[in-house]
């Protein structure tokens, strides 16, 4: 599975983004898809999931209640919605695929990452 995610910018704080993740291959469907951040200095941090027919997800604390993750299976992409962005959402968000979410894994089971778009907010 190769990913790619795009969809970053520059936004001031309480504004919003949708990143977008397309996937290729036939098996997208088989994938649990997650997004994921690292902000400069910081250790990668787990943003959400998404279940592989998008009925369940799984937000990081620091998501729940501000982001959004949806799946277009018929398209292969996973999306992000961010929405109150803070300063703090600084990051390069990545997007992952795997077969098991393993929440006590620093990668949580993904398998598949693809390169990371740029989301900055500005104060």
């Amino acid at each position: 599975v190769q990913l790619q995610a795009y969809g970053g910018g520059l936004v001031q704080a309480g504004g919003s983004l949708r990143l977008s993740c397309a996937a290729s291959g036939r098996t997208f469907s088989s994938y649990i898809m997650a997004w994921f951040r690292q902000a400069p200095g910081k250790e990668r941090e787990f943003v959400a999931a998404i279940g592989r027919s998008g009925g369940s997800t799984y937000y990081g604390d620091s998501a729940k209640g501000r982001f959004t993750i949806s799946r277009d299976n018929a398209e292969n992409t996973v999306y992000l919605q961010m929405n109150s962005l803070k300063p703090e959402d600084t990051a390069v968000y990545y997007c992952a695929a795997g077969l098991t979410l393993r929440t006590a894994r620093t990668d949580y089971g993904m398998t598949y990452w693809g390169k990371g778009t740029q989301v900055t907010v500005s104060s």
